[in-house]
């Protein structure tokens, strides 16, 4: 399953406040870390795609960036993100 619309307005809605809220950075972190999901369970099945291995590369680095913003700026917030996305830090 990929993004649509739909999704994006549950994940905006429910890390962003609201759904047009797409630039907090919450919101930004809860996307990434849904597309890096399901750009691992695709890469479980087709180990060779390297394309799309470079690129959950990238997003993870994007993620990773966003989370040491995030961490710079405000220590609790990034806390309940990395609390609520389950994400290893």
């Amino acid at each position: 399953m990929y993004i649509n619309s739909e999704i994006k307005k549950e994940i905006f809605t429910k890390h962003g406040g609201v759904e047009t809220n797409t630039g907090s950075t919450e919101a930004q972190v809860a996307l990434f870390t849904f597309r890096i999901s399901n750009l691992t369970e695709h890469l479980k099945k087709n180990r060779k795609d390297f394309g799309t291995q470079r690129s959950l590369q990238l997003l993870v680095g994007k993620r990773r960036s966003l989370l040491d913003y995030l961490k710079r700026k405000d220590i609790e917030r990034y806390r309940a993100i990395v609390k609520e996305l389950g994400l290893r830090r």
